[in-house]
């Protein structure tokens, strides 16, 4: 997309109307300002552009917004408000006013504490005044240097951490022979700009090798092995040390939780198989002599038998596209007259995929197996979900919320284990703020310090100031994008990497001057 818009920067035409979905997708603060400034360009040429965004940037750099809401899925679709961004920020009812006007304060808890003589020592970064060819105004400049001396350290927790994951000498890629110490049981961000290698560090490197290396100790025979002095074969860096405290590695990504309208989220948090007991114990249920299985729509008799158990039918139109309708016989409840015959407390199991994630939170109240996870997913703010929604509806936002969610439900079914010490995970998420609303950033925010509060390990490669102001550690690839980058710049607390001058402390030191 921005290689398309480049080419017509270069010609000279005007009155076109250009419409872009997202642009600053992926983009350091500091390129989003060189973006916005060829936008600028492209509409003093008399040209209009109609961009899609999330960006509070972008946002405020608009002359016109129309703010559609105000929920979600059926709670939106309708127009909030539109003007300037004064006029949004005055209306009620819009969120991103809403936001716009009282912009999230850091840190939003306690700072966990890190043991910075521990990890593995960085060479300072060199303070140096960016230049406006670089997406830094001047006054931009002189704003940084007001909002340092407003800076105020972060309240922090007692036990400082002791266990680090290190990277040692990787050289993948653009990376030159880097050393990363990453604190375990921490919120840790991977920041820099454009290029500078913050995935091919966190993603093909780090996740990679941990990987590979606890897929090693798993099993008695790698154990075995290893401790016969065996050594790994590392991908991309010299070898990587302290991963044996880590028991599991997870990419959470923003690929499709399923292909097939059978999935949804009810399968696939893994709450529907406790529902299909509950309607299977019922009176009903045991007179007619069905099972569990019987509520089933994957398989067995109780399912619709013209769509088999899908809610939708695929019309084939020859040399177009194919069209799906709903089914006719069951009308999208998926079961056959008989399985929706049996009832809880007043509604049949065809009643409950459709059933919204908020109304299902009150109505599964007294049933912890199956309130606790509707809980997490309204947390996340998935609330405007129905539980039988079908996966290949869901955005790539939403099923990594949903795979977040199950992963939380997991948190809590370790700690309800008594005796048992929880498995402590590391995760890996690359940018999951990507096409996140800011009142969903936060909600997002929320859900990463529970994974950690819970004993785990969140690594996050990120763009999103907020995320990272609330990131106990930061390592701050660049300085620069390409052969100008692949170097760690900063590795320190949020505060401190602004103090070091950083792009990326540049563009955060607004962030955490902001007071209420």
């Amino acid at each position: 997309q921005r290689i398309r818009l480049a080419a017509q920067l270069g010609s000279n035409l005007q009155g076109v109307c250009y419409v872009l979905d997202e642009p600053t997708i992926g983009l350091h603060p500091r390129d989003n300002q060189v973006l916005l400034n060829a936008l600028q360009n492209l509409s003093d040429k008399g040209n209009t552009l109609v961009v899609v965004e999330h960006d509070e940037d972008t946002i405020r750099r608009a002359d016109h917004i129309i703010d559609i809401g105000p929920g979600a899925g059926k709670r939106g679709g309708t127009l909030v408000a539109q003007g300037t961004v004064r006029d949004v920020m005055q209306t009620e009812g819009s969120q991103t006013g809403r936001y716009l006007l009282h912009a999230m304060l850091h840190p939003l808890q306690m700072r966990r504490p890190v043991d910075e003589a521990a990890a593995t020592e960085v060479p300072p970064a060199e303070p140096r005044a960016l230049s406006a060819l670089e997406g830094i105004s001047k006054s931009v400049s002189a704003s940084l240097k007001k909002n340092k001396a407003k800076l105020q350290p972060a309240p922090v927790q007692e036990t400082p951490v002791q266990t680090w994951l290190t990277v040692n000498n990787a050289t993948l890629h653009n990376l030159h022979d880097v050393t990363a110490a990453v604190p375990l049981s921490r919120l840790v961000a991977v920041t820099g700009v454009s290029g500078s290698g913050k995935s091919t560090l966190a993603r093909d490197v780090l996740l990679a090798n941990v990987q590979m290396g606890v897929a090693k100790r798993s099993t008695r025979a790698g154990r075995d092995a290893l401790d016969a002095g065996e050594k790994i074969h590392w991908t991309g860096c010299q070898s990587v040390t302290g991963f044996e405290g880590i028991d599991r590695v997870l990419e959470v990504d923003q690929t499709p939780i399923g292909k097939t309208p059978r999935s949804c989220p009810a399968t696939y948090i893994g709450f529907w198989d406790v529902i299909r007991k509950l309607f299977a114990d019922t009176l009903e249920a045991r007179a007619r002599g069905y099972a569990a299985n019987r509520f089933s729509f994957n398989t067995g008799d109780g399912r619709c038998p013209s769509c088999e158990g899908q809610g939708i039918r695929t019309v084939a139109m020859s040399f177009l596209p194919d069209v799906k309708v709903l089914c006719e016989t069951c009308r999208g409840t998926r079961f056959n007259p008989e399985t929706l015959a049996v009832t809880w407390r007043g509604k049949n199991i065809g009643d409950i995929l459709q059933m919204e994630v908020d109304e299902a939170v009150d109505f599964f109240a007294a049933m912890p197996n199956i309130g606790h996870p509707l809980q997490l997913l309204k947390d996340v703010g998935l609330g405007y979900l129905t539980l039988g929604q079908p996966s290949p509806t869901l955005s790539g936002g939403e099923a990594q919320r949903i795979k977040l969610v199950t992963e939380l439900s997991k948190v809590r079914d370790d700690i309800t284990r008594r005796g048992q010490k929880p498995p402590h995970t590391l995760y890996v998420l690359d940018e999951p703020t990507v096409g996140l609303h800011m009142a969903d950033v936060e909600k997002l925010i929320r859900v990463l310090h529970r994974l950690v509060d819970g004993g785990h390990s969140v690594v996050v490669i990120e763009h999103d100031l907020d995320v990272i102001a609330e990131a106990d550690w930061v390592i701050d690839l660049g300085p620069d994008g390409g052969d100008a980058g692949g170097r760690v710049v900063a590795a320190a607390t949020p505060e401190d990497v602004v103090k070091l001058g950083t792009h990326t402390g540049v563009a955060l030191a607004d962030v955490l001057a902001r007071q209420a």
